[in-house]
């Protein structure tokens, strides 16, 4: 380009010098000529004619030649510099901008000089822009593709132009769903993409649909490009299936504690309206006020299991942990229970397998957690029944394993039993004094003293419960 633009102003400086000498040399001649019929001496006129045009041929050519050479230079400083500012501009429109090489200027300040300064300048300005927008393009994508929540953008034929992986997951989203019809016709969602765009106060649906016993929310909110015009719409997709659950479990929960408390309820005032109304002899008057104290003292046990439960939710339970000898709690908790096994004539037997390390942990709790399980052993084994109490330790972990022949649990009921109320069968359980909650309370225990809780069982062979409490070796932090 630069090099046609040289041979131009060349031609054009030759053409307007031949015009320049050789008319003024025309018009001198011819001037000449006029004269030649007055003057006498002709060849003498003719050899100065002669001269002057070899003269003017000669001045001519020397002119092109100095205009030529003086082009040349010239181009060549106007020029290089110009030719570097167009590679440069063609490397930063490429994206090459990291390999650009900045111009070096010359000694002068010229106006070429302060070109090259102002595309320095912008250079510079425009490489960091341009990291900026990189930089910030980088977090937006690390950000979406780490999501939990699913995003989806559409453009206005419909087509996906971005999606990250959680939506992919979550809306079960193939190779073959590439718009928004056929993504949520797939997953039987009535809606329609120009209606959610053009409502004219641009408000967001929200739309709740099961896929695959997920619960999703889904937020449909349309966007608009830089010039204000409708550009697509965009479609958050959020997995909702925790919080439905524990929605179900909170409505479960309140329908069980107000079950709970309307049977004993009902029995007290059913009994204590009959006493009102007759007259019964002592014998009878004494039965009924057993089973109205038997149900005053099953409501408080529940009123106390609950008030227990929502102090471990609320965090406001302070855990006395101390040091203490695991065996010897086990059996204190073995002689308190005695006579309830005596009543059935079941076997208990304590085995403290190991010289087991002291424990760290709240002693009451701990207590609390024995008690229950081994109650349960008690309850749930047949007359004349067997329960073994191990206990022991395991690296820097101590254990009691509770093991009865008692009726079991069935497999279907194990992952639910430390639900709150849950009963494997409530009518039996109902009949025994139990609220439903111990086993959940037990967990809380656990989980607050870092403990465990793990129950193996087979229906009308017996359950295995062990319970892992950590040791002082493990809890040096304490001291």
């Amino acid at each position: 380009m630069f090099k046609s633009t040289q041979i131009k102003i060349i031609i054009i400086v030759v053409i307007l010098a031949i015009i320049m000498f050789d008319g003024a040399g025309i018009i001198y001649l011819l001037n000449l000529e006029k004269s030649l019929d007055l003057v006498q001496e002709k060849d003498l006129i003719i050899n100065q004619i002669q001269s002057v045009e070899n003269l003017l041929i000669m001045v001519t050519c020397s002119f092109l030649f100095i205009s030529i050479v003086i082009i040349l230079f010239s181009g060549k400083i106007i020029m290089n510099p110009l030719s570097k500012l167009i590679k440069n501009a063609k490397l930063i429109a490429a994206g090459e901008d990291s390999e650009v090489q900045m111009i070096k200027k010359e000694n002068a300040k010229s106006e070429i000089d302060e070109l090259i300064d102002a595309f320095n300048a912008m250079t510079t300005g425009l490489k960091e822009n341009l990291n900026e927008v990189t930089r910030q393009k980088n977090q937006i994508e690390t950000l979406l593709l780490h999501m939990t929540d699913g995003i989806v953008a559409f453009n206005m034929e419909g087509k996906i132009i971005h999606i990250n992986p959680a939506a992919t997951r979550m809306l079960k989203i193939t190779s073959k769903d590439q718009n928004f019809k056929e993504v949520f016709e797939n997953l039987k969602i009535d809606i329609n993409m120009e209606k959610e765009i053009y409502l004219e106060n641009w408000t967001t649906t929200e739309k709740k649909v099961d896929i695959d016993g997920k619960y999703i929310n889904m937020f449909f909110a349309p966007f608009k490009d830089e010039n204000d015009r409708p550009a697509g719409i965009m479609v958050l997709a959020q997995d909702i299936t925790e919080h439905v659950k524990l929605d179900n479990m909170r409505k479960e929960f309140v329908a069980d504690v107000s079950h709970e408390l309307k049977t004993p309820l009902t029995s007290i005032m059913g009994y204590t309206e009959t006493l009102l109304e007759s007259e019964y002899d002592k014998e009878v008057q004494e039965k009924f006020l057993n089973v109205i104290n038997s149900e005053a003292v099953r409501m408080t046990k529940l009123v106390s299991d609950l008030l227990t439960l929502s102090k471990y939710d609320n965090k406001k339970m302070n855990w006395e942990k101390t040091e203490f000898d695991l065996g010897e709690l086990v059996k204190e908790c073995e002689q308190n229970l005695k006579i309830e096994a005596e009543k059935k004539e079941q076997k208990i037997e304590c085995f403290v397998t190991a010289e087991v390390p002291l424990v760290y942990a709240d002693r009451d709790g701990i207590e609390r957690v024995v008690l229950n399980i081994l109650s349960n052993s008690i309850k749930y084994t047949n007359e004349g029944g067997n329960i073994k109490i191990y206990v022991g330790f395991v690296y820097t972990d101590a254990y009691i394993k509770i093991i009865d022949n008692g009726i079991g649990i069935p497999e279907k009921d194990l992952s639910r039993i430390f639900e709150r109320f849950y009963r494997v069968d409530k009518a039996r359980t109902r009949a025994m004094g139990g609220t439903g909650l111990g086993l959940s309370i037990a967990k809380e225990i656990l989980d607050n003293n870092d403990g465990r809780i793990d129950i193996k069982s087979i229906p009308q062979k017996g359950t295995e419960v062990v319970i892992t409490i950590p040791t002082c070796q493990n809890n040096k932090s304490h001291i």
